[in-house]
């Protein structure tokens, strides 16, 4: 139950950590290179960064929860 709250903890942080580099890697690629993209009723740079947000969230959740599994299993 403990390594699995722990597991939790990091990757939601991974998660979120990993979802703020998207929403600015996202911004930064609808800003200059997708002016015409629409996504939740908004268009250029504040679609790609919310688009940008929820992929590399997932990906870090992904990842933060791969890269416990293995730590927690080392420790056994």
């Amino acid at each position: 139950m403990r390594a699995f709250l722990i597991r939790s903890v990091v990757a939601l942080v991974f998660g979120f950590v990993l979802g703020v580099i998207g929403l600015l890697v996202g911004t930064w690629f609808g800003g200059n290179f997708a002016t015409g993209f629409e996504f939740n009723s908004v268009r250029g740079y504040e679609a790609t960064g919310q688009v940008g947000f929820i992929l590399f969230a997932l990906a870090g959740l992904i990842a933060g929860w791969e890269f416990m599994e293995k730590r927690t299993k080392k420790l056994r």
